[in-house]
């Protein structure tokens, strides 16, 4: 029986999707604090007079920074809104209810309270609030409201840069991968053939630190050959070629493995955005970028029925200490897996049969030398 590998000690931590967790602790905290109220034993009408207020002050408070907005958005109707000014202005207000919300709870506060100027004093001083607030630039969104609004609206660079990789690359070429190593492995049947390794070992270091030449990266890394050619028409490039190369990994007990193997070339996009200034894209948002890009190359993936069980993808990051060895150790780890893999597959479709052996003079059946017919008896019947 086949031990199964071992991980690498520097195996990447790769952030998923966000579970809703904020929104249940709102619905817990809320139902904390209306327990709070009910405990505190306060008036009702005073209580619900407070409430009102305070909806009125915050749906005042998102009408102003939408009339803000629109101040700027009246000059861009043409470039950004077609050249209608309603659409400016639903894209100013998107929530439609804060206009008749903030009626209502006007009105409710009236009502409560039995003083128009009183509420018309208190809207005053609460639009003086949130334009102070608005000014001072203090309610912004935060880093984490900033990464959960981008990776739900599906607009990160990452997103974007996963896509293309995936529609200009991947869905033409992962397709093809299997047949060109079997043609590979007809003519050299004297490698050890292994076909769960027969994909496309993509590696995505979370640095985006991409070397043109992996036998420069690594001296265990040796280029072999290149796999067949695919050649099709594209985007007006008539012949355009997609190949792939194959390299021997050197193992720590001086095994050849064999595989097609190349780094996810979109992440030289990442690295270089991280190097230019008119970017403005830092380390730590390369990173985070280089995590979601994997996160969401694997989901497509995962959802591509042509892709299937054609490509491997190699997330890592390297260590702080440089290792001389370490990509080809990540590469063989993940061709030991695949070959494990495939030794449990065949496992399970020969299990071992239970024992039915025969005794020889029960099962007594001769080979006929002739290619004639021959009776199955020695004493001529």
């Amino acid at each position: 029986m086949s031990r199964e590998p071992r991980r690498p000690r520097c195996a990447p931590l790769i952030p998923r999707a966000r579970a809703g967790r904020a929104q249940r602790a709102v619905l817990v905290l809320l139902a904390l604090c209306a327990g709070a109220l009910l405990l505190a034993g306060q008036p009702l009408v005073p209580t619900a007079r407070s409430l009102a207020l305070h909806f009125a002050t915050l749906q005042a408070g998102e009408l102003l920074k939408g009339a803000c907005y629109l101040a700027e958005e009246i000059f861009h109707l043409d470039s950004r809104h077609h050249g209608s000014f309603w659409r400016a202005l639903s894209s100013c207000f998107p929530p439609h209810w804060h206009g008749p919300m903030l009626l209502v709870c006007g009105s409710a506060y009236v009502a409560l309270f039995g003083d128009g100027q009183q509420l018309g004093l208190h809207f005053t001083l609460a639009s003086l609030c949130q334009l102070l607030i608005l000014a001072l630039g203090i309610r912004k969104p935060s880093a984490v409201e900033m990464s959960e609004m981008s990776e739900r609206s599906k607009q990160n660079v990452a997103h974007g840069l996963a896509w293309s990789f995936y529609v200009g690359y991947l869905k033409i070429v992962l397709p093809r991968v299997k047949k060109s190593m079997e043609e590979f492995s007809r003519a050299n049947p004297n490698l050890p053939a292994c076909k769960k390794t027969w994909k496309l070992h993509i590696l995505i270091p979370l640095s985006c630190d991409i070397y043109d030449d992996l036998e420069k990266a690594d001296s265990n890394i040796q280029y072999v050959t290149e796999l067949t050619e695919t050649t099709l028409a594209r985007a007006g490039i008539k012949k355009r070629v997609y190949k792939h190369s194959l390299y021997a990994i050197t193992d720590e007990e001086n095994q050849l493995w064999h595989c097609a193997v190349e780094y996810a070339t979109p992440l030289q996009t990442l690295y270089a955005m991280s190097q230019d200034e008119c970017a403005a894209f830092s380390r730590e948002e390369r990173l985070e970028q280089a995590k979601l890009f994997y996160r969401t190359l694997e989901e497509i993936l995962r959802g591509s029925k042509e892709c299937a069980d054609t490509y491997r993808l190699i997330a890592y990051e390297e260590p702080e200490e440089a290792e001389s060895h370490f990509l080809s150790r990540e590469i063989v780890w993940h061709l030991r897996q695949e070959h494990h893999e495939e030794i449990s597959v065949q496992e399970q479709s020969h299990p071992p049969s239970p024992s039915t052996a025969l005794d020889s003079a029960e099962l007594n059946l001769q080979i006929s030398v002739s290619d004639l017919p021959q009776p199955l008896r020695t004493d001529g019947f």
